[in-house]
């Protein structure tokens, strides 16, 4: 069994699906809209086939994130390098995104950097 794809709600759709096709390669369908509910995807399919759904509807609001709320925590790239890892960290706080922790080797060892997505969704970019 495998995971078909990850679903998330987005305040602004169009920003979020270029946040992860130009820093993460993925690769959108055609946006659906279902005029009846407002509601408006995209998939993005990343180059091993895993698929992000992002979503949006008239309805969704923001909230306030907290680093240790129950639920699903933080997606997670991998880039095959720690050269890699570092790069694109400098070039995302380059471009005005949060860097919620910088590169380094966890306890379990990972080498990884967390950034924060434009809705503040944690993204660990892993070597």
């Amino acid at each position: 069994m495998k995971i078909n794809h990850i679903a998330m709600y987005v305040c602004d759709l169009e920003r979020s699906k270029a946040f992860y096709e130009v820093y993460f390669g993925g690769v959108p369908n055609s946006k659906y809209h279902n005029p009846k509910t407002g509601l408006q995807t995209y998939f993005l399919t990343f180059e091993d086939g895993a698929r992000l759904e992002l979503m949006s509807r008239p309805e969704c609001t923001d909230t306030v994130r907290h680093e240790f709320a129950l639920g699903l925590i933080h997606l997670a790239f991998s880039t095959g390098s720690r050269e890699t890892v570092d790069s694109l960290t400098a070039k995302l706080a380059a471009d005005g995104y949060t860097v919620a922790g910088q590169p380094r080797t966890t306890g379990d060892g990972y080498y990884e950097s967390v950034i924060l997505d434009p809705d503040g969704n944690r993204i660990e970019i892993t070597e």
